[in-house]
């Protein structure tokens, strides 16, 4: 009996050795498989596969591409550690987040060329001073989509927006920073005051465009205006191009007094596995050819010189999107204003959207 029971223990000592070895193969066979693959984190539909492709064949890296929604969600699942991604792309506010929660790597320049590929008013920003931790992939605004057939005289300043003869017509794009922004640009405020005085009388002007109202809306806001259910939307750059280019009647401008000037830059995150590969990747993304080529399919603005000179006429030389220097020089990035002063920013947005029922 001692035997069998000695045999019968034997057996399950063998077998729970066999299924450990199995599981750890099986972890081993995973992590190898991923490990043979640069993975990066973007938002949806940022970059055109085309270059995904050629990247892989120029460089032999495979790519493991992966997407988010939101600045939050990606800085969730970073924070979290359970997947590791070698590259993402965070927006200016985000970056000085992740940046002073030692979330990203400090960049080694010496192992990034065409840097200066960069035009010298996309690098040292607020959120990331001397570009130790990030890298310029895409840039825009904040302004005005307007429908010709739809307004008798064109919108040019954030004050237009408070005229009667739009009553009901404007769209505004559902977000604290954005709309508060319009009122303190109106009054010539900044847009990252911590007066409450200015934020304030920022709000009390916002309750004055409310009969101008039609909705606050999010992505949705592409198909009102371009089939014609609004007159006027407030929206950046990047989804006013979308619409642009599916009505001929739809037109953007950013207004000269000064707007939001945002970011989103490719940046590598502590979880990142592949160096090597994710600094390979940056300086593929800094070629003047793939830059141009990558801004032409998405229809951002490039902070690439180089590639800039290569994008066709009608697209460089649009004001709207690349706005001149006079304008350019009043636009301002959203700092990280902090819990305290974000939720202030929030609480009176929540005021303003419920005062407008």
């Amino acid at each position: 009996m001692r035997r069998l029971y000695s045999f019968v223990l034997g057996l399950i000592a063998v077998t729970l050795i066999l299924f450990g070895v199995s599981v750890y193969m099986q972890k081993t066979s995973s992590s190898s498989s991923q490990s043979d693959k640069l993975v990066i984190y973007n938002w949806g539909d940022y970059i055109d596969p085309e270059l995904i492709t050629k990247f892989t064949k120029e460089t032999g890296i495979e790519v493991q591409y992966e997407t988010f929604d939101s600045n939050e969600s990606m800085y969730t699942k970073i924070k979290q550690g359970g997947t590791t991604y070698d590259i993402t792309v965070p927006s200016d506010y985000m970056i000085d987040k992740m940046r002073k929660e030692n979330l990203l790597i400090k960049l080694d320049k010496s192992k990034i060329v065409g840097l200066d590929n960069i035009g010298q008013e996309y690098l040292g920003m607020s959120f990331d001073k001397n570009n130790d931790y990030s890298v310029p992939y895409f840039w825009g605004t904040l302004g005005i989509v307007y429908n010709d057939t739809m307004v008798d005289k064109a919108p040019e300043h954030w004050s237009d927006l408070w005229k009667s003869e739009y009553q009901n017509d404007i769209m505004l794009v559902d977000g604290a920073r954005e709309v508060m922004g319009i009122g303190l640009g109106t009054l010539g405020y900044s847009l990252n005051t911590k007066s409450m005085t200015e934020l304030n009388a920022a709000s009390a002007k916002l309750d004055d465009l409310t009969p101008n109202i039609k909705a606050i809306v999010g992505d949705e806001m592409k198909g009102y205006m371009i089939n014609g259910d609004a007159a006027i939307g407030v929206t950046f750059s990047g989804e006013a191009s979308e619409m642009l280019d599916s009505n001929n009647h739809l037109h953007y401008v950013v207004p000269s007094e000064g707007s939001n000037l945002w970011f989103d830059n490719l940046v590598i995150p502590k979880t990142a596995k592949h160096i090597k590969e994710a600094y390979a990747f940056i300086n593929f993304m800094l070629k003047p050819e793939n830059a141009a080529q990558n801004a032409e399919y998405i229809g951002y603005a490039t902070p690439n010189d180089k590639a800039k000179k290569l994008l066709p006429d009608e697209i460089k030389e649009d004001k709207a999107f690349y706005p001149p220097t006079e304008t350019f020089k009043h636009l301002e990035v959203y700092d990280n204003l902090g819990q305290k002063w974000l939720g202030i920013y929030n609480d009176l947005y929540l005021q303003f959207k419920m005062y407008r029922k």
